[in-house]
């Protein structure tokens, strides 16, 4: 087959979950002997920050012919933000117009050229221009990477044809299938799920250690991952555990709310027992010396980092009003799910801390289940997906 990745965003040295998907996808349909090329949008020229094999051709929708970049224009920029203070949806719609007005006739180009048997569309956003703007007749499957709940209220209307127009459109939780199909029942959808590495090791939750640690993985953002509530929550039961540490491991978002969180462990005098270590590649290795992994986000598409917290063996603990997460951990099998605030996640928390026993159950059956997300076996629901698709 001839795979073409439409992905609208950027990808150069781009560390993002879609960037990530995009490259791993590709890779692995190369490998299995497809052909496949990938188009983005990108202000930047140079590598990506994921590595992607030789034999994908990758296009970028920026470039001019000589060379020169596409620009986003400062008017388009000036108007964006002033609409992004009413509302994202109307942010979003200048997005779409730039797309359609600057980069239409590169897409079409490069897609002519390549002649797809199938289009993996990365974005509502690339499934209008392919679909409702070129209306082109080449299948296209449309990935969601988050809740689709959100194409309905945030996302501009006019992406929201391309959803039915597509052959399928892929979703990464079976509850978030019906989400879309709430709004608009003639949908068709699937659930694939992100492939995660299955690790050969595991954390070892059995040997007698001087120090525990529970781990958070994740961008240090108030209002999405929410670290606050875990250092919170880890002062609540910090005095009864002294042999406990909490490390949290991402980039820092804004430094107001990081300096928040410094001042709320400083007067818990938890500065020795609740750690930032900052941004890491070596994610595998930083999981594997933990014996918890807690994830208080308020909101995921799926949840990368803890899912591959609980294939290295980690029983985990989020909230049960958090999609996706509250899909990932079976409550009271591979963990726990609490309700929202600092409190529950207390309790939770001191519920594994308390019991070893508890902890190597948990963790040794949250590994088992995230064997279902291992990367052979999701890329064969995508491969058997296009091929179908291709022979309709």
């Amino acid at each position: 087959m001839k795979i073409l990745m439409a992905n609208c965003t950027k990808m150069v040295q781009d560390s993002g979950g879609v960037a990530k998907v995009a490259c791993a996808f590709s890779n692995a349909m190369v490998t299995r002997g497809h052909k496949v090329e990938v188009i983005y949008t990108d202000e930047k020229k140079g590598e990506f920050y994921f590595p992607i094999y030789a034999e994908v051709k990758c296009k970028n929708l920026n470039l001019k012919e000589n060379g020169d970049v596409i620009k986003f224009p400062l008017y388009l920029r000036i108007l964006r933000e002033i609409l992004r203070t009413f509302s994202k949806r109307l942010a979003r719609t200048v997005n779409d117009y730039f797309q359609e007005h600057y980069l239409l006739e590169n897409m079409k180009k490069y897609i002519c050229e390549f002649k797809p048997d199938v289009i993996v569309s990365y974005q509502p956003a690339a499934s209008k221009l392919i679909l409702s703007d070129l209306k082109l007749m080449i299948p296209v499957i449309t990935m969601s990477h988050g809740d689709p709940e959100d194409y309905f209220y945030t996302y501009p209307t006019k992406e929201l044809p391309s959803l039915a127009q597509s052959e399928v459109c892929q979703v990464l939780m079976p509850s978030f299938e019906d989400k879309i199909k709430k709004h608009m029942p003639e949908v068709k959808t699937i659930t694939i799920g992100n492939a995660i590495p299955q690790f050969e090791f595991s954390s070892d939750l059995e040997g007698e250690k001087e120090q525990h640690k529970i781990i958070f993985v994740g961008r240090l953002n108030r209002n999405h991952k929410r670290p606050h509530l875990l250092i919170k929550a880890f002062d609540e039961v910090a005095n009864r555990y002294p042999d406990w540490i909490l490390e949290l491991w991402g980039a820092k978002d804004k430094a107001n709310y990081y300096n928040e969180m410094k001042k709320i462990i400083k007067d818990a005098h938890l500065e020795k027992r609740v750690l930032f270590k900052g941004f890491t590649d070596d994610v595998p290795n930083v999981l594997r010396e933990a014996d918890i992994f807690a994830f208080p986000s308020a909101y995921e598409g799926f949840g990368m980092a803890l899912a591959e917290g609980m294939s290295v063996g980690l029983p985990a603990i989020g909230y049960k009003n958090c999609p996706a997460v509250n899909e990932l951990i079976k409550d009271g099998k591979t963990g726990f799910l609490c309700d929202d605030g600092v409190e529950p996640l207390a309790h939770a928390l001191e519920k594994l801390m308390s019991d070893k026993e508890l902890r190597v159950k948990m963790g040794k059956a949250a590994k088992a289940d995230m064997a279902q997300f291992a990367p052979e076996k999701i890329w064969d629901k995508w491969e058997d997906l296009m091929k179908k698709i291709v022979k309709k």
